[in-house]
């Protein structure tokens, strides 16, 4: 199979699993390359990611680093998988590579958290407040990215309603909700559509109010996506310079106790829609 010349993130994370099993039970390069039959320099391009491997040489190599956690494996074998293209490759190319990356590591969880502290969740928004945002980034972009963009926003939002959705949780802390990106129009159409979105039942949307205090990691938007094994988890964090990944186990407990603690303090599903509805009255 040929080499990949800039591979995905999610090519990147299967790489670098394989890495962590080979590395975790002492198997040296030289002898995965044996157990593979390829050369050494080929063990380091499949673990950057930039060079498949096949369900079969995975099995091999999962056998031969005593890796006996079926779940996991299956998991890899599935990301190994020659997949089907998936609607975020027509933007391969015209927009930033972590955009693309973001969509495909949501089309594949199975559930989501988030947590917002200024911004709307972007699965969320309607294309006005999505446009207003759009139009502050700098450096400024052309008309052309920015309809790119929301066109590749409103499909990202297509993930929440398929035939097997993920559950997702948005938690939105009040200043996002009282934030008028766009104008008041503009900011009390985005919480009407909240609500309605939060009455869906695979979708929880709740709360932190002012009056909640302090929380970690405050101001961070954070992304939580739950794979098919819990090694294969996700987090990706928004920067001013793109998305950030990061997936080390004591990551990953990090941030799982940073999105408990804000749903701890939050309101319930419930008296969130009371809250937003009583923001978006104001408006």
């Amino acid at each position: 199979m040929a080499a990949r010349t800039s591979p995905t993130e999610r090519q990147k994370r299967l790489g670098a699993e394989l890495r962590i099993m080979r590395t975790s039970a002492g198997v040296s390069a030289e002898t995965a390359a044996g157990l593979l039959g390829v050369d050494r320099g080929k063990i380091s391009n499949i673990e950057a990611g930039a060079r498949p491997i096949s369900p079969e040489r995975l099995r091999i190599l999962a056998h031969g680093c005593d890796c006996t956690d079926n779940g996991y494996i299956d998991a890899l074998i599935e990301m190994a998988q020659p997949s089907s293209r998936g609607w975020w490759e027509t933007y391969r190319g015209s927009l930033p590579q972590g955009l693309i990356d973001i969509a495909e590591l949501e089309a594949h969880a199975l559930r989501m958290r988030a947590a917002y502290a200024i911004h709307m969740p972007g699965l969320l928004q309607t294309t006005d407040h999505a446009l207003a945002l759009f139009r502050v980034v700098i450096p400024q972009l052309p008309e052309r990215e920015i309809a790119l963009r929301l066109a590749h926003r409103v499909e990202r939002q297509g993930v929440l309603d398929g035939s097997s959705p993920p559950s997702y949780t948005a938690i939105v802390h009040e200043a996002a909700l009282r934030m008028q990106f766009g104008g008041r129009a503009v900011a009390r159409d985005q919480l009407e559509y909240l609500l309605k979105r939060s009455e869906h039942p695979g979708i929880r949307v709740r709360v932190i109010p002012f009056v909640a205090g302090a929380f970690p990691g405050s101001g961070q938007t954070v992304l939580y996506a739950e794979a098919a094994a819990p090694q294969l988890d996700t987090v990706q964090i928004d920067n001013s310079h793109g998305p950030l990944f990061v997936y080390s186990q004591a990551q990953l407990a990090k941030y799982r106790a940073h999105l408990d603690w804000m749903e701890r303090i939050a309101l319930s599903p419930g008296d969130s829609r009371d809250f937003i509805r009583s923001i978006a009255q104001q408006l």
